[in-house]
């Protein structure tokens, strides 16, 4: 059995409009130079988040592949807004080998600030698909409104 791994470089140079210093940050800090000698250290599982915020809420996704939602801790103290869980390890069965484990495991736990405007009595969790939504929503004072301007 053979399995070839490749990485493709990045063909488009990089632009002003395409760099993004969050992201760069991100993927800088999550580099491992030893990850290719594969010296049989296994990494953890750590999902990456989208927050994103609306007029009305702030709205996380995390792409959790292989969490039942019964391994899915999430709670809200004061502004503090924290998921966590694990992804168990695949072991082997009678009879099997494994030639190849790349898929990272174990526990995780993420923990996000946020504004004093949220409820935290309305917050919405969804697990589907292998993807969880949060939605965080503000209260109805710190919302925009819009003023009429009367003529007088």
């Amino acid at each position: 059995m053979s399995i070839l791994r490749t990485r493709t470089p990045q063909a488009t140079p990089a632009t002003a409009a395409t760099l993004e210093p969050f992201r760069l940050m991100r993927d800088f800090l999550r580099w491992d130079p030893l990850l290719d000698y594969n010296l049989g250290a296994p990494t953890a599982f750590m999902p990456s988040f989208d927050v994103k915020e609306t007029p009305d809420a702030y709205q996380f996704r995390a792409d959790l592949p292989g969490i039942l939602e019964a391994e899915l801790e999430i709670s809200l103290e004061g502004s503090r807004l924290t998921v966590a869980g694990k992804r168990e390890e695949e072991l082997a069965k009678e009879g099997e080998r494994i030639h190849l484990s790349e898929r990272s495991h174990g526990r995780f736990s993420r923990t996000f600030t946020l504004p004093e405007d949220v409820e935290g009595e309305k917050v919405v969790a969804e697990l589907r698909n292998g993807v969880l939504t949060l939605m965080v929503p503000k209260r109805p004072e710190v919302r925009p409104r819009k003023i009429n301007v009367s003529l007088g």
